[in-house]
Formats: C-alpha cells, structure tokens, sequence
C-alpha cells in the first residue's frame, strides 16, 4: 500500500485540483506526480528520508506532497510564511535531506543559514525566482517516471509539527495507515461522504493537518475536486464558492466568522454547499445562527487533533445541538476519563483519550513526551476536557493544557517564552491566549525587564517576528513588576488571564 495512490483509480479527464482558475485533471496529476517522484528519487533520496514542503494551497504542494509519499519519503509541511530561523529549527530537528520550496516559502529558504540544518541537502526551487544551490521543479518533473514504493500501514508517511498534548512543538509521526484509516472513518458515514462530482474548498492550509487529511486526502479518495485557495479575503472566497459550486466547506471558527459578517451579500451565496463543518477551535453560537439565518447553511462542528490524524468526532449526520462537537467517528474509541482514571460519569467532565487505528506512532525522537501522550494499551491522551450527554453528544469544556488556537493554529506559550527570553532587555515573561473577535484568541505577553533596561511594546513584537510566524507573535505586550508563581514555581497564567 501507499497514500499516494489515493489517486490512481479516478477517471482520467476529471478534474482533481482547481488552481487560479484552472482546472487539472487526475491523468496531468498523475503524470506530473510521476516525474517528480521519478526526479526525488534521481536525487538519490531514498525511503524514509525526510522532505520538507514550504508552499502554500498550490498545485506544487499537492504534487510535491503524492510524490513525496510514493518515493517512500516522509512529508514533512511547514508554514511558508514562517522566519528562517523556524524553518531551520524545524528542519534540523527531523533531520531532512531535501527542501521543496514554492514561491511563497522561497525567500524564508533562501534566508536559512544550510549549517544549522547538516543533513540537507537538495533544495528544490518552485518558484520562478533564483535560490542559489537548488534544482528547479520542472527539471525533477521531466524526470523518468518511478515505481511507487510499496510501504508498510505503519511506515512513516508525514510528520507534522504540533504543540503536542503537553510541552512545547514537537514533530507527530504519522503513518500511511494512521492516515488513511481516518480518511476511510471520516467517508463511512453517508452524511461525511463525498461523491466524485463534489467541489470541496481548499482554503484551509495543507502544512495543517485538518487541510492536508480532511480537505485534500478525503476529496483525492473520493475523486472529488479540491478548488485550492493560496489567502483567504471573505468576499473573494464567497466569489469563488458560487462560480465553482463548491459543495464542501470545511472551515475554522475565523473564516466562518468572516463569512457571517460580510457586508451586501446575497443569501443564496452558499446555496451549493451541501457539507458545511467547524473545527480546530470552539465555534461561536452566535456564528452558526447567523449563517443559518442569513445564508440558510447549518455549520456542524467537530473535533481533532494532529496526533489522531486528526478528525475524532464530528456532528456531521447527528444534527444540530449548540455548542456539540458531536460524537465518535466509526472505528474511533473515545473515553472521557477523571482524575481517579475511572470513565466520568455521564454529564461530569473528564479527559478525552482516544484509540483507534488513526493515533499516530508518537513524537519523533522524544520517547519521554510520546510515553506521556501514549498509554501503555494505545489511548491517546489529549489533554482536553469534555462532558457527554445522555444522547451521546459530547461538549469540550476546557483544555488542560495551555494551548492558545489563534485562527485554527495551534500556539505553545513555552515556545514563545523561549524567544522572548533570548532578548538581553527581559529578564522573565510569560504568554497567555486571549479572546479576540477575528481570531478567536491572540497572543498576549507578559513582559519583567532587566534591571535598568528600557524596552516598548512594538520593539518587543518585532523581536519576536524575527523566529515565530506572525499567527504566534504576541497581539499585545504588558510590562509588570513579577510573574505570578505557584508553589512549584510554575506560572499561574490563569491569574495572568
């Protein structure tokens, strides 16, 4: 077996991506994956290298994403809008031989200093401008096609960089199997199914795993269309769901929101749209009403995380309870557990672990996180807490980990600590996630200077720009005297909130 040949059984002239306007058809994708495939392997990588994708919702992702897989190497996504040093942090912690870069990854590329990452070795250049030392992507295209390798359910097939369920970003390894388990969980239910003639949106960012498994693995399975969308504007995007009559939308709680407020829009804007989902972070009551009121579509959340490939639940096929994330996936096991370690009685909180054939293999070379994310008999520990009801529907009600979701995206406050500790001017801080009416939390620092040292708020977020993605940098900076710490001397950051 191997996911790329996700792919292979579709009919030759139907379309498989959308692009700027631009549809290509299963036979191009299946020809140009080939001769990449063919060109990585000509390189001399070989199975189980890592390769990282710096791109954006393109065809060069998806191609270079089935190529990738079908030599046996492991895909590795990453933010193209992420600084250098990120980048190379990443890169060299999962220690890949090859970089694809697309035209908005390029210049954070060209700005990696290649001593930090020693095992890279091949850039390849996506884009039309120049990146010293790489080979371009049309040459590995014209490659002589190659065999895909056959591979094992659990041979790696991405690792996909997470805050984790506790601790700071590590990188989640992801097998063939894991992932295509949940591609099969998610389309066993008529309700989640998709059909060949459906257009699914692909706005949501394939360096994310709700992007990369639910929008694009589901829709290559089913040999549906995936019309790909590099930024998100409302008005745009609404524009393009009405030419192309896209049929699925899986969203974060931000675009929706965006959606719902967007000004002198006619109602049947989303009349095609027969799928409608939320996920990645808590969906407002007050959005789902107001896109069923003004556009008569019914948003239905569900619940993930990268380390179960991601989709657990969904009330997709349940029906609307406000404030649901509905229930299990078929072949998913979910077990609300308190803190004795027994099952948490119906309508009492406890911890959601999950098993199935989805739950990742553990963190890459960091045994001591995956023991405490991993029991011993395969439950997943998510660090999330949830109540169920007597008909099965289940609630988050808070996390226990101090994960900040910014737009969907998954923040760590200890990796933002850590860079802010590197400025010479603070002497401590400590992050928190805030509400925010765009995004739904911001990142909020507070900041102890050193003795004598001057420091404003804005000289603070450009420091921090310089090593974290714009989503993690902090929104707003507060300068005070200490840090509140408890007992252990850990930072209460619920005083701080």
């Amino acid at each position: 077996m191997n996911l790329a040949t996700l792919i292979d059984p579709h009919p030759e002239d139907h379309p498989a991506l959308i692009s700027r306007g631009k549809p290509i058809s299963y036979g191009t994708l299946r020809a140009e994956v080939a001769g990449v495939r063919g060109g990585l392997v000509g390189l001399g990588l070989e199975p189980g290298d890592r390769v990282g994708i710096v791109c954006a919702n393109n065809p060069i992702f998806v191609v270079s994403y089935l190529a990738v897989l079908g030599a046996g190497l492991v895909a590795v996504p990453l933010n193209p809008l992420s600084p250098g040093a990120e980048l190379e942090r990443q890169l060299a912690a999962i220690g890949a031989r090859a970089v694809v870069a697309g035209p908005s990854g390029r210049e954070s590329i060209a700005a990696l200093d290649r001593a930090n990452v020693p095992a890279l070795e091949h850039l390849v250049n996506a884009s039309t401008g120049v990146l010293e030392g790489a080979v371009a992507i049309d040459q590995l295209a014209a490659s002589p096609p190659t065999p895909v390798v056959e591979v094992d359910d659990d041979d790696l097939a991405v690792l996909m960089f997470t805050s984790g369920v506790a601790g700071s970003p590590k990188a989640a390894m992801l097998s063939h199997g894991n992932l295509l388990a949940n591609l099969e969980q998610v389309s066993r239910s008529e309700a989640r199914r998709q059909h060949p003639d459906d257009v699914s949106l692909g706005l949501l960012p394939l360096f994310h795993i709700f992007g990369l498994n639910v929008v694009l693995g589901v829709s290559l399975m089913a040999g549906s269309t995936v019309l790909l969308i590099e930024r998100f504007d409302p008005e745009s995007a609404a524009e393009a769901v009405v030419r192309h009559g896209v049929t699925v939308i899986a969203g974060a709680p931000a675009m929706w929101a965006a959606w719902a407020n967007l000004p002198d829009t006619g109602a049947s804007v989303f009349r095609s749209v027969r799928i409608a989902t939320s996920g990645a972070a808590r969906l407002p009551t007050e959005v789902v009403d107001r896109m069923r009121d003004r556009f008569d579509l019914q948003i239905l959340e569900g619940y993930g995380l990268t380390e179960a490939s991601p989709v657990v639940t969904s009330a997709t096929g349940m029906g609307y309870r406000p404030g649901s994330i509905g229930g299990p996936l078929p072949g998913v096991s979910v077990r609300l557990v308190d803190a004795d370690g027994s099952d948490a009685l119906v309508g009492d909180a406890g911890e959601v672990w999950v098993k199935g054939p989805n739950v990742f293999r553990g963190y890459w070379n960091d045994p001591d996180a995956t023991r405490v994310a991993l029991t011993a008999d395969g439950w997943l520990r998510t660090g999330d807490i949830a109540v169920v009801d007597d008909d099965g529907f289940l609630y988050l009600v808070d996390r226990a980990k101090d994960l900040i979701i910014v737009s969907g995206f998954n923040v760590f406050p200890a990796e933002v600590e850590e860079v802010l500790l590197d400025h010479p001017a603070i002497e401590s801080c400590a992050v928190v996630g805030v509400p925010h009416p765009h995004t739904g939390e911001a990142v909020k620092a507070y900041v102890v200077l050193a003795e004598g040292q001057q420091l404003d708020e804005d000289a603070v977020i450009a420091f921090a720009a310089r090593s974290l993605a714009r989503y993690k940098c902090p929104e707003k900076v507060m300068f005070v005297d200490e840090i509140p710490l408890g007992m252990a001397g850990k930072v209460l950051r619920r005083a701080l909130r």
